[in-house]
């Protein structure tokens, strides 16, 4: 992968004056590269991880995966199914898989009871969907390669030793 687009994966906040500097190339072409890719739609979007367990707890969301076992259509396969699931504004990711499972949805709701309402009303309905198999997040140690836990609670943990 381009060294520009390695930093901007690790810091989108980089600005093309420090990739310059990091990669020892002129501002201009880091910028003309830069412009390029997002015409190009190989940068799709510029992103922030937000660490959700410093959030209030009234500002928590529940979070769900949902494994999803369905019956691909002829001549399209699995793709109009997955289409139609992430259409739906609840869903956050999308995925084919091999294995037991044909799809992983990923998905957020407000509580435990519209994550519910979602499968049983929209998802688990849906023609050609065979069936569901639903597991709440409870706690995210590491995201899209971030660790979420501060050095502060690693620390607090009691020591094991044999």
């Amino acid at each position: 992968m381009d060294g520009i687009l390695e930093i901007l994966q690790a810091n989108a906040k980089a600005e093309p004056r420090e990739i310059a500097q990091q990669l020892n190339i002129p501002i201009e072409k880091v910028r003309e590269k830069i412009s390029e890719y997002e015409k190009a739609g190989i940068i799709v979007k510029y992103k922030t991880i937000i660490n959700k367990e410093y959030l209030a707890q009234n500002e928590e969301e529940v979070t769900a995966l949902i494994e999803v076992k369905v019956t691909p259509q002829k001549d399209k396969g699995f793709d109009s199914i997955a289409e139609r699931i992430y259409r739906f504004p609840e869903v956050i990711s999308c995925s084919l898989l091999s294995g037991g499972y044909d799809l992983l949805v990923t998905i957020k709701g407000r509580d435990l009871r519209s994550v519910s309402s979602f499968v049983a009303e929209k998802l688990s309905p849906m023609e050609n969907v065979n069936g569901t198999v639903t597991h709440f997040l409870l706690k995210q140690y590491k995201d899209d390669g971030d660790i979420l836990v501060s050095l502060k609670e690693k620390d607090a943990r009691p020591q094991v030793s044999a």
